[in-house]
């Protein structure tokens, strides 16, 4: 082999890892303009509007994101639910981005409200009422609403359609739960059917769905409490997390970010939400601490305990570096004690 052709040859390998190279190069800035891209759509769709736009990329922002306490609701907007809109989901959520950290509490959707200016009913009732009235300012009437009674802080609102949960369990591939109890359930009015094994077994999106929503049976098979239902809740919020955190490729991130974008609504502000998009792999499930509420059912309200419920009112608090001047002004709330 002459000297002159192994030069050749080894210009050809050169020139062929370069060429690699310059294709994983151009391929990743590819896929974070396509990332860039799609959660600028999605979070556009999401965001309330900024008081004055800008036209800053994601990467050009930089904006400190404060601890803050926020309420997420969870609708059903299924074809056949009638219009429904009541919130099948309550959930306050502290995050703390200095330590990554969360807390979250369920309130029972039967909980038993008293407020003064309005008609006592269950928690699931005011977001509906509100929506009815002037759905524009459905989100800030219902954050104010729970911040007043339960005179807690709360920044912000999240709605979230039931449906984001089926589609995203199946992008995710499906979740490994621990089904509590057999789950049987039909309803030809709406389209629910719910036929789940007590046991560990990989779900899919409408298997989970059917999972977190299970309260009522009309097949033979156990009914379930409300405490249980936030239980699974928090159970698939956290497995959910852990499989985002882990999330890789353009098509994997493209997809969770289109979901989002048509199943979400907030009333937060567009450059508080990017700056949550890129930070999310950085949660993790262990950093997200449950908190429980001892609650009795007296059909047909929930009733809860005053003190497990002020303590979670004060690590909520906690989290997000906030204090109150009146912890103990619940009145409005349906107890235990009062039974």
């Amino acid at each position: 082999m002459s000297v002159k052709w192994k030069r050749k040859a080894i210009r050809k390998v050169l020139i062929s890892i370069c060429l690699v190279i310059m294709t994983l190069i151009i391929g990743v800035g590819i896929y974070v303009g396509y990332i860039y891209y799609k959660a600028e759509s999605a979070i556009q769709r999401i965001a309330a509007p900024e008081d004055h736009q800008s036209t800053e990329t994601i990467s050009e922002k930089k904006v400190s994101i404060q601890p803050m306490i926020f309420l997420v609701a969870g609708i059903d907007s299924r074809e056949g639910g009638g219009g429904v809109i009541n919130t099948d989901v309550l959930m306050l959520v502290s995050y703390n981005p200095q330590t990554l950290s969360a807390s979250l509490l369920s309130l029972p959707r039967d909980l038993l409200l008293k407020p003064e200016s309005l008609p006592s009913r269950k928690a699931n009732y005011y977001y509906a009422y509100y929506y009815i009235k002037d759905k524009s300012n459905a989100i800030s009437q219902t954050k104010h609403f729970f911040g007043d009674l339960l005179d807690l802080p709360i920044d912000h609102m999240v709605v979230v359609n039931f449906d984001a949960i089926r589609q995203t369990v199946d992008a995710l591939g499906g979740l490994d739960i621990d089904v509590d109890m057999d789950m049987k359930y039909n309803d030809y009015a709406d389209g629910t059917h719910i036929d789940l094994k007590k046991g560990q077994q990989l779900l899919n999106g409408q298997q989970v769905l059917d999972f977190v929503r299970y309260r009522k049976s009309n097949q033979g098979t156990l009914e379930s409490s409300d405490f249980a239902r936030n239980d699974r809740q928090q159970q698939v919020i956290k497995q959910m997390v852990e499989k985002l955190g882990a999330f890789q490729g353009v098509s994997q991130w493209g997809k969770i970010l289109d979901i989002i974008g048509e199943n979400v609504e907030s009333d937060i502000r567009q450059s508080d939400l990017q700056q949550w998009v890129f930070n999310f792999p950085k949660i993790k499930p262990e950093h997200i601490r449950s908190l429980q509420l001892e609650a009795r059912w007296e059909s047909p309200y929930v009733y809860v305990d005053i003190n497990d419920l002020q303590q979670s009112l004060a690590a909520l608090r906690d989290e997000a570096g906030v204090r109150s001047e009146s912890p103990s002004n619940l009145e409005a709330i349906g107890k235990i004690e009062d039974r």
